[in-house]
């Protein structure tokens, strides 16, 4: 038996990730992410990474506990591309928005730790998902996750238009990213940004995220 002293130096050990910002966008949406990995109050990784390609026209950002959230990952993939297989045609954002709400609701009773945004483009336009560790799912227009989050609202809340373009998303994308940097001791090191449009999936490269000021 675990006791509780024992537990918590389990969850200590534990690698988590925060934080996230997705942005819709007219012509695509936004994504971007500190790259600060913790477990308990040791840094355990200064680049890790919190967005991920499921397929050319979508993407997920996780927060919570990195495991967990890998799992879902690899397992949205794998059905993304047997959607793609059995139907000639990619999963609609909303199909696999459902699917990754469904992984965290079916696993509620030893619950996956694993806060998420997925998004992207598809016939019906640009979407991003909220879903939460037991499966809850909105859809949104701009929202942040992780611990930084509340820093980084005040900074979406100001400032998102539904106008917005994939360019000006990308600068303020950046910036509440890091707003929660500067207030929020577990997001840190750098940011990653990536974009989903008409071209696909795609993640900025150093040279164009220091003309942002986001390297």
């Amino acid at each position: 038996m675990i006791g509780n002293t024992d537990l918590k130096k389990f969850e200590d050990t534990i690698h988590k990730g925060t934080t996230t910002v997705g942005i819709v966008c007219s012509d695509g949406v936004v994504f971007s992410t500190d790259t600060r990995v913790t477990a308990g109050l040791y840094v355990a990784h200064t680049h890790g990474k919190k967005v991920y390609e499921i397929d050319h026209h979508l993407g997920i950002t996780i927060a919570g506990v990195v495991a967990d959230a890998q799992n879902v990952v690899e397992t949205l993939r794998a059905n993304a591309n047997l959607f793609r297989l059995e139907n000639g045609r990619p999963m609609p954002v909303s199909a696999a928005a459902r699917l990754a709400a469904n992984i965290l609701f079916s696993s509620r009773g030893f619950p996956l730790i694993v806060q998420a945004l997925l998004g992207g483009i598809d016939e019906t336009g640009s979407h991003i998902f909220q879903i939460d560790p037991l499966g809850s799912i909105t859809e949104e227009n701009y929202v942040s996750t992780g611990s930084g989050s509340p820093v980084a609202y005040g900074v979406l809340e100001d400032q998102f238009s539904k106008k917005m373009t994939v360019k000006e998303a990308i600068a303020l994308a950046s910036r509440a990213v890091a707003a929660a940097i500067r207030r929020n001791a577990a997001t840190g090191d750098s940011i990653d940004v990536v974009i989903i449009d008409k071209k696909g999936y795609r993640e900025l490269n150093g040279e164009e995220k220091r003309l942002i000021g986001a390297a």
